[in-house]
């Protein structure tokens, strides 16, 4: 699990490499606090993690490329957060990582906490959980708990922006092997204001 085997970390940092993003999100990277560094890159000097019960569980990676200039970082044991100016440009980062248990409710609390102050907030995260009915290949219909997530999201500033530049496509990030079925249970959350900003978003 995790990056802890070499060959992951490896594989990561080609991809970063390939790619070339200004901002990597990571979750479940099971890294323990003292071996944080295990996730250094050239050229990607800039880490922020939320730590957990002894393991660095998600981290924030910026590109030095990236005239970031970090104003506010807060850390919990599922997300971390870093309020922060890239490019001139006021944006709050908020990476989470939830485990299966109360994960509609626990995400309301940081939808709560964050998006009614912040209307520049992207959100990217592993929430264990399907938004909608097309998040899943069984087509099962979302449960009231998740309903009232959908609500709370309807009522606030952030929006899915992956379902809603594909309203009809299917496309997956998790396989459960004792179901047999798919689902997109990451998912990236940001501000309305921010919508205009997005060219391409893709699985």
């Amino acid at each position: 699990k995790g990056i802890n085997a070499p060959i992951k970390r490896h594989s990561m940092a080609s991809w970063i490499k390939s790619q070339d993003p200004s901002v990597c999100c990571l979750q479940e990277i099971h890294l323990t606090c003292k071996d944080i560094h295990r996730l250094k890159i050239k050229e990607w000097s800039k880490i922020y993690q939320a730590n957990g019960k002894g393991k660095a569980e998600i981290a924030i990676l910026v590109s030095d490329k990236t005239d970031l200039n970090q104003k506010d970082q807060k850390r919990q044991e599922h997300y971390t957060t870093v309020k922060c100016l890239i490019q001139q440009e006021e944006l709050t980062i908020l990476n989470i990582y939830l485990p299966n248990a109360g994960v509609p409710r626990f995400i309301k609390q940081v939808l709560d906490t964050f998006t009614e102050t912040d209307s520049h907030t992207i959100i990217f995260g592993d929430f264990n959980t399907p938004l909608t009915i097309l998040d899943r290949s069984s087509r099962q219909k979302i449960n009231k708990s998740i309903q009232k997530l959908n609500i709370a999201l309807d009522q606030v500033d952030p929006i899915d922006i992956y379902r809603t530049l594909h309203a009809k496509t299917t496309e997956y990030t998790f396989f459960s092997s004792p179901c047999s079925t798919y689902s997109k249970i990451d998912h990236i959350i940001r501000s309305k204001t921010l919508l205009s900003k997005c060219k391409i978003t893709e699985i």
